[in-house]
């Protein structure tokens, strides 16, 4: 027979055994947070830049942290408005939208350079067309390609300091014709082969092709560059807090800001990612009332 002492030694065996087994499961408990960015560059580039961010945040936030790859703009606004993704890298403009749909959501990191982030219009060589400090009236009647229509600056910066230089004309009046590339990498590539003349780009992504050796500079140059205007950010839904926990979003924005691998950093283009508010996008606010691109 077993003793009285040695069934409840086993007892408490097996009540430690199920309680070290439980203790892993309830880490599992919370749901993954799911985030998503704008796909203003080549697949290939974001696929490694969001994986590693995502490798990050699960070791920093103790919870599952999952990227999913949107094809659109605004896909990734409709994908965060539903609640698909609680996080979002999105460029400044679409960041207004995504807010301005989810009440109580906010900008909570974005990255140094974004504070006073930069176009760039483009030029082929054929076109003649060299470096000026002002913006040149001889790109009227070329033919001209935006990036992605929801693009703050590969579209609403762009349209807005047109229309500021031309008044009166619509950029389909300046131009003879419009294109819309979808993104910046596919911008330069329009440009540079001459399939348009002029284009507008998001100077980081000019600064990581041009470095990655994919712009010939006998055939597309840089003609003028931008004021500069607050862009990317990450933002955050207000709800997030309900399925984390209390502090979820501090910890979330001190985790993204705490970013110092420079493998995370450089895919972004950004030296570091620095604190930010909601207000900090207030102008963009103006200039898409301005142009009729936002409500």
């Amino acid at each position: 027979m077993i003793g009285i002492g040695r069934i409840a030694r086993l007892a408490c065996g097996l009540l430690a055994a199920g309680l070290s087994l439980a203790a892993p499961a309830q880490a599992q408990e919370k749901p993954a947070l799911v985030f998503t960015g704008i796909p203003d560059q080549d697949e290939s580039r974001l696929v490694e830049r969001f994986g590693k961010v995502a490798q990050y945040l699960e070791g920093k936030l103790g919870v599952p942290v999952r990227y999913v790859p949107v094809k659109s703009y605004p896909a990734a606004v409709t994908a965060f408005t539903n609640g698909q993704v609680q996080l979002a890298w999105f460029g400044g403009f679409t960041g207004v939208q995504a807010r301005k749909a989810v009440p109580g959501s906010q900008a909570i990191a974005q990255g140094a350079e974004d504070a006073a982030f930069r176009f760039y219009l483009i030029a082929n060589a054929a076109t003649g067309l060299t470096r000026s400090t002002e913006l040149p009236k001889a790109i009227a009647g070329k033919t001209f390609t935006f990036g992605a229509r929801a693009s703050t600056s590969g579209r609403l910066m762009p349209e807005y300091t047109l229309r500021q230089n031309f008044p009166g004309q619509s950029p389909d009046q300046i131009f003879s014709r419009v294109g819309f590339s979808g993104d910046h990498s596919r911008t330069i590539q329009l440009v540079q082969s001459g399939a348009f003349e002029v284009g507008a780009v998001d100077y980081s992504v000019w600064d990581l092709d041009s470095k990655a050796g994919k712009i010939d500079p006998k055939a597309v140059s840089v003609i003028w560059e931008s004021a500069p205007f607050p862009d990317y950010q990450w933002t955050v839904r207000g709800d997030v807090e309900k399925t984390y926990g209390a502090g979820f979003t501090d910890k979330l924005r001190a985790a993204l800001v705490g970013i110092t691998d420079p493998t995370i950093l450089e895919p972004f283009g950004r030296s570091k990612f620095i604190p930010v508010s909601n207000a900090a996008y207030e102008p963009l606010i103006e200039v898409g009332k301005a142009t009729g691109l936002l409500d």
